[in-house]
């Protein structure tokens, strides 16, 4: 069964090599400078980088049939009439994207130099996107390595490092220092039976690679100083704070507790906006320490008599560091873990005291609704007698006058005989009125409706 045209592209992506044809235009010797800028909002930048990348191609007039240009890979051969050549490599990655700038000389000329780019009408653009990451200043020669104090002259600073690297013929030498250009030095004697294309470029590659990602590790090194001091003053005040709490609340009011809830609170924030800062900008650490580890074991490095290994440096640098902005980011996890550990206990105890003064209002309510009861128990008991006592009299005036006219014989045992009469009528007033307002206080229940007989 044939692919989909959406799987079918996507094997073609994975599988594709867009870089292996540009090792046809490289030759040795050359001067190589290299440029990497750090994205502040990759899903914007990225895209920008490759339009900026394309318009670099159109100052530098880079002839369409010499271009590839790919999502996030591309680059530009553009020759002179003498035989030079300059090849611009871009790519974009993550979190960077970098620039790889080839002068080759005519062939015949092996005279290559540090310094500016010689090519005619060459010019780099001065609104590059993102925070520079590093500079590089490559040059790549097939001589023999020259004398010690002859290398001593080309570059600044105070050490000289070099090694084999890849294999016994290639050597490289550094410094590690910027140059009045901002731009670190790196000679590279590849040898005569060495100087391919494909085993330049994978030079330059391990070169790049090493410096970037050696310094996207420790150009955060400021925040994470400034995060260590800010992370110990929020674990002083919270231990502070916890003991204050943990002696304290078993007695705390609800106002005190209140306050503490409110500061606490505001020290969280504060912790997840630290927190959240630090994730963002120390998460890659990891990989990018793995990567650059697995460039140095892949670059298989042999020591050079009389120079200090290119490793050292590099491993002097960075060695702990991708270690300690994870130990980092596991502390501010715990502060905040704290903090919201604290706030729970507390709003437990808040939560205890509202139930306790629940509980006290309902007996409270309970406690009254039961005097009502009781009172108005003896209210109606106090009614019905009252009721009676009316009745009798009037009746008692009644009975008199039947015996003034000679219909009754002794109004004195008729109205005596009439009292538990008028008590009845009174407890049948008492409580047909009851029901009556009952009845208008609750409302009756709607009436049934009738069903329709079935036609």
């Amino acid at each position: 069964m044939r692919p989909k045209p959406a799987s079918d592209n996507l094997l073609r992506k994975l599988h594709e090599r867009p870089q292996i044809p540009l090792t046809k235009w490289l030759r040795a010797p050359a001067h190589v400078h290299y440029k990497a800028f750090r994205m502040v909002d990759p899903p914007n930048q990225r895209p920008a980088s490759r339009a900026e990348f394309q318009s670099l191609l159109e100052t530098l007039n880079v002839p369409a049939e010499t271009k590839v240009l790919r999502e996030t890979f591309g680059y530009g051969v553009k020759e002179a009439q003498n035989g030079e050549r300059l090849i611009v490599l871009w790519q974009a990655h993550t979190e960077y994207y970098t620039y790889q700038l080839w002068h080759l000389h005519p062939p015949g000329q092996d005279t290559v130099t540090f310094g500016p780019l010689t090519f005619p009408g060459y010019r780099f653009p001065g609104t590059a996107l993102g925070t520079e990451v590093c500079r590089l200043d490559i040059v790549l020669t097939t001589e023999a390595l020259p004398s010690r104090e002859h290398v001593r002259t080309l570059f600044p600073g105070p050490m000289l490092y070099g090694s084999r690297i890849l294999d016994e013929h290639t050597i490289v030498i550094a410094s590690f220092t910027p140059d009045d250009y901002g731009r670190e030095r790196y000679w590279v004697t590849a040898g005569t039976s060495q100087s391919d294309s494909s085993h330049l470029k994978d030079v330059v590659d391990a070169i790049v690679r090493i410096e970037t990602y050696y310094h996207l590790l420790l150009m955060q090194k400021p925040l994470f100083s400034a995060a260590i001091d800010q992370a110990y003053k929020f674990e002083q005040v919270h231990l502070k704070q916890r003991e204050i709490i943990t002696e304290h609340i078993g007695h705390a009011n609800s106002q005190t507790l209140q306050r503490w809830l409110n500061s606490l609170t505001q020290d969280l924030l504060k912790t997840n906006r630290m927190a959240g800062r630090l994730h963002f900008e120390l998460s890659a650490s990891v990989p990018y320490d793995k990567i650059l580890h697995s460039t140095l074991s892949s670059a298989v490095e042999k020591p050079l008599e009389s120079y200090r290994p290119l490793s050292d440096y590099v491993l002097s640098g960075i060695t702990g560091v991708a270690e300690g902005y994870q130990q980092l980011l596991r502390r501010i996890d715990t502060l905040r873990g704290g903090f919201e550990g604290i706030i729970s206990i507390i709003r437990t105890r808040v939560d205890l005291i509202v139930e306790a003064q629940n509980l006290a209002l309902l007996q409270s309510v309970d406690k009254t609704t039961k005097n009502q009861v009781i009172l108005q128990h003896t209210v109606e008991g106090l009614s019905v007698i009252v009721i009676a006592y009316y009745l009798s009299g009037l009746a008692g005036y009644i009975f008199k006058g039947l015996s003034e006219l000679g219909w009754l014989t002794n109004y004195n045992l008729a109205s005596a005989i009439f009292v538990p009469v008028a008590i009845g009528i009174a407890l049948a007033i008492t409580v047909v009125s009851k029901k009556i307002l009952h009845k208008k206080l609750i409302g009756e229940p709607p009436a049934p409706k009738a069903e329709k007989p079935e036609e």
